[in-house]
């Protein structure tokens, strides 16, 4: 079996803080892969890391505090590369990939439009040009598990108040419908809806009015397989009790 989670740190320094190592120590993934590091590896003490056991590759945004990704792993991967080969993209640091074997790990930290028009429309033509470009891969690569937070919720199941945030950015009805392409005809499979099709689980809330206290949160952090990644699937979760961001742990295992 092999556990892989995926995390928002929201910044991987202030987490750390949190206890984030000592976390990662008692949990013990095969494979972890943090979005929002907002940080490079020389901004972070890996030395409690690699004690653990791990390999770290990391993808850091060119503007400094922003953004990021990296993925540790008990096994060193085959392959890594860094981003889409798209510049715009590539310089907020949004792509890792790391192979293992015959099966591919993206960790993904899709852009937000929360912050205004302009971001809203870089959001949508990532998630066209994503698209399309993660089919091609499929076609060499077609054992994928793409991984990280989408910024979308796809159904109503999927967020507290689905009347109320009906024209918010992450809930507009062309994410959620690109949403619905990505699994339907892009041949992926949500890890933790396909395990657990009626649960209601949310993976962040605001850090406004108490939210993640009463649990008025959206499930906007994803697990993706396809190919023999999503035939070995055995279960999926949220990690709610685990708060070193506004965003919490999300986890899956699968027979690998």
């Amino acid at each position: 079996m092999t556990s892989i989670i995926s995390y928002n740190v929201n910044g991987i320094r202030a987490a750390i803080k949190k206890g984030f190592y000592e976390w990662l120590k008692e949990a013990n993934p095969d494979i972890i892969c943090l979005q929002e590091t907002k940080a490079t590896i020389n901004d972070v003490d890996v030395a409690p890391l690699e004690a653990l056991g791990y390999h770290h590759n990391w993808f850091s945004a060119e503007k400094k505090g922003y953004s990021g990704v990296a993925t540790f792993s008990k096994q060193q991967p085959d392959t890594v590369v860094e981003g889409c080969g798209i510049a715009a993209y590539d310089n907020e640091g949004r792509i890792l990939r790391t192979d293992f074997g015959d099966w591919t790990l993206l960790n993904c930290y899709l852009p937000s439009g929360t912050s205004g028009d302009e971001r809203q429309a870089f959001k949508m033509r990532f998630l066209d040009d994503f698209f399309d470009w993660a089919t091609d891969l499929k076609r060499t690569r077609p054992n994928l598990i793409i991984l990280g937070d989408y910024n979308i919720a796809h159904h109503e199941i999927d967020i507290h108040d689905p009347k109320g945030n009906k024209k918010t950015s992450g809930f507009l009805p062309e994410e959620r419908a690109w949403m619905t392409k990505w699994l339907e005809d892009g041949g992926f499979t949500d890890a933790f809806r396909k395990t657990h099709p009626d649960m209601r689980q949310y993976s962040w809330w605001s850090t406004r009015f108490n939210s993640r206290a009463n649990n008025k949160g959206w499930r906007i952090d994803y697990q993706c397989a396809s190919g023999t990644m999503s035939e070995a699937l055995r279960d999926a979760l949220q990690l709610n009790d685990v708060v070193h961001s506004d965003h919490c742990p999300v986890w899956a295992e699968y027979e690998v």
